[in-house]
């Protein structure tokens, strides 16, 4: 029996329509992978930095340009691409990035000691890159992260030991700390502490840990039900998409209805919440969306939840959701889920093909 083969798919906002032009719908859409195969994808809005056998290549707008030989990792935003070789770290502007031309000289670089342990971006020794200026920070000695995940405006650290550490920006409860306080330096998410973790993730303004026996717990901004926790703003938004010509009379019952059912909607969770899963699952992998949440069970099934507008939740449609839902098209196909991978608006999603 022939072995199964890894493909890579995307849910989401296409980078033609991020281009103005007249993209190819939500998906599923195949990522054309050459014989070299694909290996990682580090999305941003509107490019998709992936990893071939032949290196690295940028795709945008249905163009892809070859980045030149010897950078083996990206870190990608909307004003510049960070890249790691084996002896430096350096960033260029997007618009460079775009033309595969790094031949002018990069807006930041940083030499790297001789080839060692590593840890995957954007850590990097000493501390970590972000992809916009300053492009570097220092970690405190006393937090040694073998993981890092980057948000709008926090960041998350796992831990040697499993545990999380978050700090930045926190007027959305996004670092768990109980507060809508800002931290300038990581402090231990002490919520946590006492179960280890096994992977955090950043999203725009929200979080997520799994714990090393499959648990998942999140916190944060719940705007769009990315929490999957009850979200009033995806109620209103649902009633007045099922009746968009109603006036104010009409929906007066329903406004009444959710002001008495105020104290079940979270739009803000300061603490780190222990999700409850479809069938008690476990997860093994999770990424965070700009508004969004995907995670792969250990059964290789992919769910997704929050913000749907472009289709990025996978269903078939562009419904927002505050509920965890399995993505029923990678079951009718017969394809398990291995990796995924959340752009702002995209879901990237690596399966075996039987």
């Amino acid at each position: 029996m022939a072995a199964p083969r890894r493909a890579w798919l995307v849910f989401g906002f296409s980078t033609e329509e991020a281009a103005g032009e007249l993209g190819p719908g939500p998906g599923p859409r195949r990522l054309e992978s050459g014989p070299e195969g694909i290996r990682r994808v580090w999305p941003a809005w509107s490019y998709v930095v992936v990893e071939t056998g032949a290196g690295l290549e940028v795709r945008s707008a249905g163009l892809r340009r070859r980045l030149p030989p010897g950078w083996t990792e990206a870190l990608p935003s909307e004003t510049h691409l960070v890249l790691r070789g084996p002896a430096a770290a350096g960033a260029w502007p997007r618009a460079a990035a775009l033309r595969g031309e790094l031949r002018e000289a990069a807006s930041w670089s940083r030499a790297l000691p001789p080839p060692g342990p590593r840890r995957p971006l954007p850590l990097l020794p000493g501390g970590f890159a972000t992809p916009r200026p300053p492009f570097f920070a220092a970690l405190p000695g006393g937090v040694r992260a073998r993981r890092l995940a980057l948000g709008q405006e926090h960041v998350l650290a796992l831990g040697a030991a499993g545990e999380a550490y978050a700090w930045g920006g926190g007027r959305h409860g996004q670092l768990g700390h109980g507060t809508l306080e800002s931290e300038l330096q990581p402090r231990l998410v002490e919520a946590l502490a006492g179960v280890p973790m096994q992977a955090v993730a950043a999203g725009g303004w929200h979080s997520a840990s799994i714990s090393e026996t499959g648990d998942l717990y999140m916190w944060g901004w719940n705007e769009s039900g990315q929490l999957a926790l009850p979200s009033k703003a995806l109620v209103e938004e649902q009633a007045q998409d099922h009746d968009p010509g109603a006036g104010a009379a009409e929906l007066m019952p329903h406004q009444e209805q959710l002001a008495a059912e105020d104290t079940a909607f979270i739009s803000i969770q300061a603490f780190p919440a222990l999700l409850d899963l479809p069938q008690d699952l476990e997860v093994s992998k999770v990424s965070c969306g700009s508004r969004h949440t995907a995670i792969i069970t250990r059964g290789g099934e992919l769910y997704t939840w929050g913000w749907g507008k472009y289709g990025q939740l996978g269903h078939k449609d562009n419904a927002s959701s505050d509920q965890p839902r399995r993505v029923e098209y990678l079951v009718a196909e017969g394809l398990r889920a291995e990796e995924v991978v959340c752009g702002p608006w995209t879901t990237y999603i690596c399966v075996l093909e039987p």
